[in-house]
């Protein structure tokens, strides 16, 4: 990526200084925030967030291990931002973002960011780029988008949190809204709003409510997944909308937490329906979901390595619904390559700090729409008021947008930063709805 309005003074916008610190991200657990200073005074500043469920094949957090903090400090990613990072990227132009990003994957030299950090690399690249529109003197979004269109994402917004999110309280890992039937971002959020709201009370109501669970969502009390699909379409109802016209329903299934084995060994045991499937009986299952549920969109049905079932269901499914890699594709766009020619799934998120660089992540993206996935940017379950992933999405134009629940400062800020955005563009400003799903 290079960005280059015709006014730009390349001394001006050499990268003077990169500088690290520890912050804290919404589970109070140390992180990595970078700051990158411009020679002409510009700054960009960006915190790397942290995952619970993640791909195996993600880029890695660097932790320091030991007894502080439970052994997550990152005082030595932050070396490596304030060491040989800043040393390397000094005099270096900001507003070539691709040559800043490979000059990190080189200086790391591994294939996952272990030696630096994730942390540390994705941190510093949001950071860059951060700066390079503020050299600008633009909102990154504008910055990011040029004179191409763009439109406010569709977004996935949590009401139930489960598995590794709400301590495997229930086995599917998120329950999410998608507010189809909206005519704009801000109509969108107050549809999720009314939703979560009711959810709260229907909960209530019942002698469920337990709190919220990582991502904001409500804690589930559930006696089974299933409950929690009937409650949420309760919810959507008594919301006073039409399941799967106003309002649709997401899921986050996270298959690869509850899976064991491979193969035809290969096992997805539901801890609180005490029941165990095979791959082929995870997808009738599932198939049985969506006959009974406005369900428009799966992430992660199977497990990242369980290709053979990503096919089946996908092949089973696509016509109807949007079927989402998260830790199948880790962000990664050889990954989508193969995964568009195996027909395994039709839809992408794109985290940033899974791939470690900006210019990665963009490139997974930009793999997704070739290929004609769904694009989600999404953020983490340990996340920060870091609101840089709106940014993306609007001026990468992907569509779609998972930032977690409806509650939550963390959460919240990004919302009410895709608001500021749509106000800013003004009357023109598009919202793709349901337009933005992925079909076939």
């Amino acid at each position: 990526m290079k960005f280059n309005n015709g006014t730009r003074n390349v001394p001006e916008t050499r990268i003077q200084k990169v500088c690290g610190r520890r912050v804290w991200d919404s589970r109070g657990r140390p992180t990595v925030e970078a700051e990158v200073h411009c020679a002409d005074g510009s700054m960009g500043r960006a915190i790397a967030p942290a995952g619970a469920s993640r791909g195996s094949r993600e880029a890695i957090d660097l932790r320091d291990g030991g007894k502080a903090f439970g052994g997550l400090d990152v005082g030595a990613a932050l070396a490596n931002v304030n060491g040989e990072i800043a040393e390397r990227l000094a005099g270096m132009d900001v507003c070539e973002q691709a040559a800043l990003d490979a000059a990190l994957v080189a200086l790391d030299g591994t294939p996952n960011k272990s030696r630096l950090g994730g942390n540390a690399t994705i941190a510093v690249s949001l950071a860059a780029l951060q700066a390079a529109a503020a050299t600008q003197r633009q909102p990154l979004w504008k910055y990011l988008a040029q004179d191409n269109e763009v439109a406010l994402p569709l977004p996935q917004i949590q009401i139930f949190g489960g598995g590794v999110h709400a301590g495997g309280r229930i086995d599917i890992q998120d329950l999410m809204v998608m507010p189809l039937g909206a005519w704009n971002f801000a109509t969108a959020c107050g549809m999720a709003a009314e939703v979560y709201r009711a959810a709260g009370e229907l909960m209530r109501s019942k002698r469920k409510l337990a709190g919220v669970a990582d991502e904001g969502g409500w804690w589930p009390d559930f006696s089974s997944n299933e409950e929690a699909l009937d409650t949420l379409l309760e919810a959507i109802e008594a919301a006073g909308f039409r399941p799967g016209e106003d309002v649709a329903i997401a899921l986050d299934v996270a298959a690869s937490q509850f899976a064991s084995g491979s193969g035809s060994a290969r096992r997805y045991r539901f801890g609180i329906d005490g029941r165990e499937f095979d791959s082929d009986g995870l997808i009738e299952l599932l198939m049985h979901w969506l006959e009974r549920f406005p369900i428009a969109s799966i992430e992660d049905p199977l497990a990242e390595d369980d290709t053979a079932g990503m096919q089946a269901f996908t092949k089973l499914a696509a016509k109807r619904m949007q079927i989402v890699g998260d830790d199948y594709l880790v962000t990664n766009a050889e990954l989508v390559k193969q995964a568009a020619a195996d027909r395994a799934c039709n839809a992408i998120l794109i985290k940033p700090n899974q791939a470690g660089t900006v210019t990665e992540a963009k490139a997974a993206l930009d793999a997704a729409k070739q290929s004609k996935f769904g694009t989600i940017v999404s953020a983490r379950s340990g996340e920060t008021e870091d609101t840089a992933i709106v940014h993306l999405a609007v001026g990468w134009n992907a569509g779609q947008l998972k930032v977690g629940s409806f509650a939550r400062s963390e959460r919240l800020a990004k919302w009410n930063e895709a608001l500021r955005i749509e106000e800013a563009i003004g009357h023109g400003a598009q919202y793709l709805g349901r337009r933005a799903m992925a079909r076939g």
